[in-house]
Protein backbone atom coordinates (compact mmCIF):
# COMPACT_ATOMS: atom_id res chain seq x y z
CA UNK A 1 0.00 0.00 0.00
CA UNK A 2 0.96 3.71 -0.66
CA UNK A 3 1.61 6.25 2.03
CA UNK A 4 -0.66 10.09 1.42
CA UNK A 5 0.79 11.47 -1.64
CA UNK A 6 1.26 15.09 -1.30
CA UNK A 7 -1.62 15.78 -3.77
CA UNK A 8 -4.11 13.65 -1.54
CA UNK A 9 -6.66 16.04 0.86
CA UNK A 10 -9.43 13.05 1.47
CA UNK A 11 -10.28 9.55 0.81
CA UNK A 12 -13.68 8.22 1.05
CA UNK A 13 -14.87 4.80 1.06
CA UNK A 14 -17.66 3.43 -0.26
CA UNK A 15 -19.60 -0.02 0.20
CA UNK A 16 -19.96 -2.68 -2.67
CA UNK A 17 -23.01 -4.82 -1.96
CA UNK A 18 -21.80 -8.26 -3.59
CA UNK A 19 -23.56 -11.72 -3.42
CA UNK A 20 -26.16 -10.59 -1.20
CA UNK A 21 -23.07 -9.09 1.58
CA UNK A 22 -21.14 -5.96 1.56
CA UNK A 23 -17.95 -4.80 1.97
CA UNK A 24 -15.51 -2.37 1.89
CA UNK A 25 -14.27 -0.73 -1.42
CA UNK A 26 -10.66 -0.53 -2.10
CA UNK A 27 -10.52 2.66 -0.48
CA UNK A 28 -11.90 1.19 2.56
CA UNK A 29 -8.72 -1.09 2.67
CA UNK A 30 -6.27 1.66 2.08
CA UNK A 31 -8.20 3.56 4.92
CA UNK A 32 -7.74 0.89 7.26
CA UNK A 33 -4.02 0.25 6.46
CA UNK A 34 -3.45 3.84 6.64
CA UNK A 35 -4.46 4.04 10.03
CA UNK A 36 -3.34 0.86 11.30
CA UNK A 37 -0.46 0.55 9.77
CA UNK A 38 1.37 3.63 8.95
CA UNK A 39 -0.79 6.98 10.40
CA UNK A 40 0.13 7.61 14.52
CA UNK A 41 -2.97 8.18 16.33
CA UNK A 42 -2.97 11.71 18.03
CA UNK A 43 -6.31 11.80 19.41
CA UNK A 44 -10.25 10.64 19.37
CA UNK A 45 -13.03 12.98 20.01
CA UNK A 46 -15.13 12.36 23.31
CA UNK A 47 -17.59 14.29 21.85
CA UNK A 48 -18.07 12.60 18.77
CA UNK A 49 -18.44 9.35 20.91
CA UNK A 50 -14.62 7.98 19.82
CA UNK A 51 -16.37 8.22 15.87
CA UNK A 52 -13.71 10.75 15.10
CA UNK A 53 -10.20 10.45 15.45
CA UNK A 54 -6.75 12.08 14.75
CA UNK A 55 -4.18 10.75 13.12
CA UNK A 56 -0.55 12.30 11.95
CA UNK A 57 1.48 11.15 9.05
CA UNK A 58 4.71 10.49 9.79
CA UNK A 59 6.27 11.38 6.82
CA UNK A 60 5.09 14.83 6.55
CA UNK A 61 3.73 15.97 9.98
CA UNK A 62 0.03 16.65 8.27
CA UNK A 63 -2.82 15.93 10.14
CA UNK A 64 -5.76 13.57 9.22
CA UNK A 65 -9.32 12.85 10.39
CA UNK A 66 -11.24 9.71 10.29
CA UNK A 67 -14.66 10.02 10.17
CA UNK A 68 -17.78 7.84 9.35
CA UNK A 69 -20.04 10.84 7.92
CA UNK A 70 -22.99 8.44 6.97
CA UNK A 71 -24.35 8.56 10.72
CA UNK A 72 -27.74 7.32 9.21
CA UNK A 73 -26.24 4.27 8.43
CA UNK A 74 -25.52 0.99 10.81
CA UNK A 75 -22.12 1.48 12.16
CA UNK A 76 -21.57 4.96 10.25
CA UNK A 77 -21.07 3.97 6.94
CA UNK A 78 -18.03 3.58 5.65
CA UNK A 79 -14.68 5.86 6.39
CA UNK A 80 -13.77 8.98 5.23
CA UNK A 81 -10.00 10.37 5.78
CA UNK A 82 -9.75 14.09 5.59
CA UNK A 83 -6.76 16.55 5.55
CA UNK A 84 -7.04 19.12 8.22
CA UNK A 85 -5.35 22.25 9.03
CA UNK A 86 -3.47 22.35 12.70
CA UNK A 87 -5.69 25.17 13.69
CA UNK A 88 -9.23 22.72 12.30
CA UNK A 89 -8.11 20.50 14.92
CA UNK A 90 -6.94 22.43 17.41
CA UNK A 91 -10.75 23.26 16.90
CA UNK A 92 -12.24 19.32 17.28
CA UNK A 93 -9.89 18.14 19.42
CA UNK A 94 -7.46 18.54 23.01
CA UNK A 95 -4.74 21.15 21.52
CA UNK A 96 -2.07 19.38 24.14
CA UNK A 97 -2.67 16.05 21.80
CA UNK A 98 -1.50 18.11 18.63
CA UNK A 99 2.11 18.59 19.85
CA UNK A 100 4.46 16.67 18.16
CA UNK A 101 5.55 13.27 19.25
Amino acid sequence: MNPLQPHETELKGRWIAEDGRVRGDAICERIKWLTQSYLVQVAYSRDGGGWETLFRDPGDGRLWERTYPQSEVHGGGPPRLSLLTPEQAAVRYDEITLQKS
